[in-house]
């Protein structure tokens, strides 16, 4: 392996894993309510609550603190249409099931697969949380039976963060990945960035890798640079996206 390939490895190797405990969720009005609802379980008025919003906006992290408290499964959303339910969920009596939106598309398997979720989880008075980009009731399902179960569900928005959420959300990103930045680095961020859970996400990962690559600290000078070369590829229509939803 030559030497700019082990970099390459290297880099790819030290991807941090996100700190996802309820103490580390970061309320803001834009998701306290959310929140209370996770929080609520399992004192819901149905078996099931959808959490829906822009990518970064919290819900994977609000999905893992209710998997942690209910001791839910997670399922991959590609298993609903290439495994039988029962094999699936086991003795489970609570399941999370992320990026519905996008398994439901188009899929009538996948429909179906998640309306006989829906009804075991019923039967064994169990939970269910989905999360995904859109309103349940802009998914694309066509079996009527699917969406009146979608339709008696709790769905909560996770809306756009405000500005102190943002500076807070860079402090916390270069905090996963054990890195120190002064503050003159995230009040410099703060005044030119977009205002997403995303962009802030996906900034600090590549300011990350620039650091990391050009074995430099993390000054206002290379922050500057990585935001000049991500302005060029959005302009080019190359938009860097290397986080999770």
């Amino acid at each position: 392996m030559t030497e700019s390939a082990a970099a390459r490895q290297l880099l790819l190797d030290l991807t941090p894993r996100p700190a996802l405990g309820r103490e580390d969720f970061l309320e803001a009005p834009c998701n306290r309510i959310a929140a209370l609802w996770i929080d609520r379980w399992p004192d819901w008025p149905a078996p099931g609550l959808a959490l829906y919003g822009p990518p970064g906006c919290g819900k994977s992290h609000l999905a893992a603190v209710w998997q942690a408290a209910s001791g839910a499964i997670a399922l991959d959303p590609a298993e609903l249409s290439t495994r039988a339910t029962p094999e699936i969920l086991g003795a489970a009596t609570a399941c999370v099931l992320d990026h519905t939106d996008r398994v439901l598309s188009g899929d009538p398997l996948a429909e179906r697969a998640l309306l006989h979720l829906f009804n075991v989880l019923m039967e064994r008075g169990g939970f269910l949380l989905l999360a995904g980009r859109r309103a349940p009731a802009q998914w694309p399902v066509g079996l009527p039976d699917l969406r009146s179960r979608l339709a008696m569900m709790q769905a909560v928005d996770l809306g756009p963060p405000d500005d102190r959420l943002i500076e807070v959300l860079l402090v916390k990103h270069f905090a996963d990945r054990q890195l120190r930045v002064g503050p003159e680095v995230v009040r410099f961020l703060l005044a030119r960035m977009e205002r997403s859970f995303a962009a802030a996400r996906d900034l600090v990962a590549a300011i990350d890798r620039t650091a990391l690559a050009a074995h430099r600290e993390i000054t206002v000078p290379l922050a500057r640079t990585v935001l000049e070369r991500l302005d060029r590829a959005a302009d080019n229509g190359n938009h860097e996206n290397i986080g999770r939803d």
